[in-house]
């Protein structure tokens, strides 16, 4: 029988863990700034591992830094059209954290905001709970 992953298999197969500061990133910044901007504004590692997303203002660009093992990598992209879709977050938060799934929606122009999930069953015996 043929069994595809689900979204929470694809989500934990990734250990390191994606956060997206939710104020506007001035795109002109590089590596040593956002490093700066994630253990000074976002309160986290910058040398963890995990990936720091920063999208601009006009929201078009994002850039992605993480740590690679023997220093900083930058992953940049800037889109011709269209913009990239944050996810809700509360005015007070400076960072919200994505699953692998969400970041991948996102860079593929899916708007987190408009997806909701239905209902579904779930045999007794296997319910976990909700997120």
């Amino acid at each position: 029988m043929l069994r595809l992953p689900s979204l929470g298999e694809l989500d934990s197969g990734m250990a390191a863990r994606i956060y997206l500061c939710t104020s506007p990133a001035d795109m002109r910044k590089g590596f040593d700034s956002l490093a700066a901007l994630v253990k000074d504004f976002l309160g986290q590692d910058p040398l963890s591992g995990h990936l720091f997303l920063f999208i601009g203002r006009h929201k078009d660009r994002i850039k992605i830094l993480y740590w690679d093992a023997d220093g900083f990598a930058l992953w940049y992209k800037r889109l011709e059209e269209g913009t990239f879709r944050r996810p809700r977050v509360s005015s007070d938060d400076v960072s919200v954290e994505l699953k692998a799934s969400e970041l991948a929606m996102m860079l593929e122009g899916i708007d987190l905001k408009s997806i909701k999930r239905s209902k579904r069953f779930t045999p007794a015996a296997r319910k976990t709970q909700p997120r």
